[in-house]
């Protein structure tokens, strides 16, 4: 799975900097979590010879009460979390006693841990880290987050021990642009979602056998699990973010919800089920992950479990209130279950089937330049500066999601509206039900911006006599 980075440090040492250099590709994701944790954040990234997570922490200074101590256990669930600690330090402000208790924290529960001197810019490599090698973290490297210093010898230090893993391989290759479905290839279907929702008693039903989910990792308790099995024909490989605890911990109600195995689990996945709680409706956390989800472009399918216990009433409230917090799935079929009665369960596998071949869909650039020129003469473009957008034509510009390029003038001046008036015509047209559809505009270049027109002294002297003509 994706290598996990943990970024930690004092306050003010430049961790959130680098946080947004280290996601600025442009399928980064920067998600906050709100009641989960407090200034914890995480994101994707590929800086560097493989793609990874990051995690941004709060600064940790010593001596912490209160609200501030738990800052610090995020931190150390943060490190416990992480492959790779990367601990930073002001290389301007030197060595503190904060630096030291921070240290102390990663040499406890860090797996691995790499010392950047940030804010190095300008100064001597060897001067700004000396004082550093006194926190016992290894050979300190002297970066400048905020100018991109050596950030990328960095990333190829830290990431070395996972270049030429196959796995990378195949996802870098079938992120976007992933060949058509192919029906003899398994399915990946990660099931999400917060504690307690019924994901276990889904995962059940689904594998078709009355007990739970129980595997004994040694090492990290963050992994996900793959559980192949076969239904109607049919393979899967349902990737498992749901109790996966040692026997000893099964008596526990609670489970401990990991951000990092719902966002590895939905990596490496094709079809993603979110599992929302019907009873209790939507919460921040389900709109965080389903954000994540779209944001990563995965074929979605929302699972309202726990309907049986619902009134008319309460079901038609819930109804609602997914429609008003979740406008940004009008894409996503929504079905109501019961994991624990069996109701509805069976419809799932064939909506994933349905959604993944959406996603995969090959769309023909007829086919799109018909649809476009539909749309255009339905509901043209808007004028701006008095002058009217133009849209040309559209191709395909990858699968898993669906993404269409579509060229013209001023399309970088398109309203947001328009943009979304474009994907539901070729969502309705195409049936692209259950996945997200990305459109790219590109521009044409005027050939003749910048040129100026230049005339020759017996050009200029020829144009006065005419105009003279002209006036007399």
């Amino acid at each position: 799975m994706l290598p996990v980075i943990a970024l930690i440090g004092r306050p003010n040492v430049g961790k959130s900097t680098l946080f947004n250099r280290l996601t600025r590709s442009r399928d980064a994701l920067v998600a906050d979590y709100p009641g989960l944790t407090r200034d914890r954040q995480y994101g994707f990234g590929k800086l560097g010879p493989v793609p990874y997570l990051v995690i941004d922490t709060g600064g940790v200074a010593g001596g912490e009460v209160g609200i501030s101590q738990l800052m610090v256990e995020q931190t150390i669930r943060a490190l416990q979390e992480a492959d790779i600690a990367i601990i930073m330090v002001d290389g301007r402000s030197g060595r503190t006693a904060a630096d030291e208790h921070v240290a102390e924290l990663a040499r406890k529960h860090a797996k691995k841990t790499w010392l950047a001197v940030n804010k190095s810019e300008g100064l001597d490599a060897a001067i700004a880290s000396g004082e550093f090698h006194k926190l016992g973290l290894g050979e300190p490297i002297a970066v400048s987050a905020a100018h991109g210093d050596r950030i990328s010898a960095l990333m190829d230090e830290v990431l070395a021990p996972w270049v030429g893993d196959e796995e990378f391989a195949d996802a870098e290759s079938g992120e976007e642009g992933e060949d058509e479905a192919d029906e003899n290839k398994p399915l990946r279907i990660a099931v999400i979602g917060r504690p307690n929702v019924g994901k276990s008693t889904l995962i059940n039903r689904l594998i078709g056998e009355d007990r739970l989910v129980v595997f004994d990792q040694p090492g990290t308790t963050r992994d996900s699990v793959a559980v192949p099995f076969e239904r109607d024909g049919k393979s899967y490989i349902l990737i498992d973010t749901a109790g996966v605890r040692r026997k000893s911990k099964v008596h526990e109600v609670v489970e401990k919800f990991s951000i990092i195995k719902a966002l590895q689990a939905m990596e490496r996945s094709q079809v993603v089920l979110a599992v929302l709680d019907a009873q209790e409706g939507v919460t921040e956390q389900d709109v965080s992950l389903l954000g994540l989800t779209v944001e990563r472009g995965r074929a979605l399918i929302v699972v309202a479990n726990k309907w049986d216990g619902l009134s008319r009433d309460q079901r038609r409230q819930v109804k609602s209130d997914l429609d008003r917090r979740l406008p940004f799935l009008d894409f996503a079929k929504q079905i109501t279950i019961s994991a624990l009665h069996g109701t509805a369960v069976g419809d799932l596998l064939p909506e994933a089937q349905k959604a993944y071949r959406a996603a995969t869909r090959d769309l023909q650039t007829g086919d799109l330049n018909k649809v476009l020129e539909e749309a255009v003469i339905a509901h043209a473009p808007p004028l701006v500066g008095g002058r009217r957008i133009k849209l040309r034509y559209a191709h395909q510009g990858g699968r898993n999601p669906p993404v269409i390029v579509i060229h013209g003038n001023q399309t970088e001046k398109l309203p947001e509206a328009y943009r979304r008036y474009l994907i539901n015509k070729f969502r309705k047209v195409f049936k692209l039900k259950g996945t997200p559809v990305r459109l790219v505009f590109k521009s044409s270049k005027n050939p003749f911006e910048g040129r100026r027109n230049k005339l020759t002294p017996r050009q200029l002297q020829k144009r006065k006599r005419l105009m003279k003509h002209v006036k007399r």
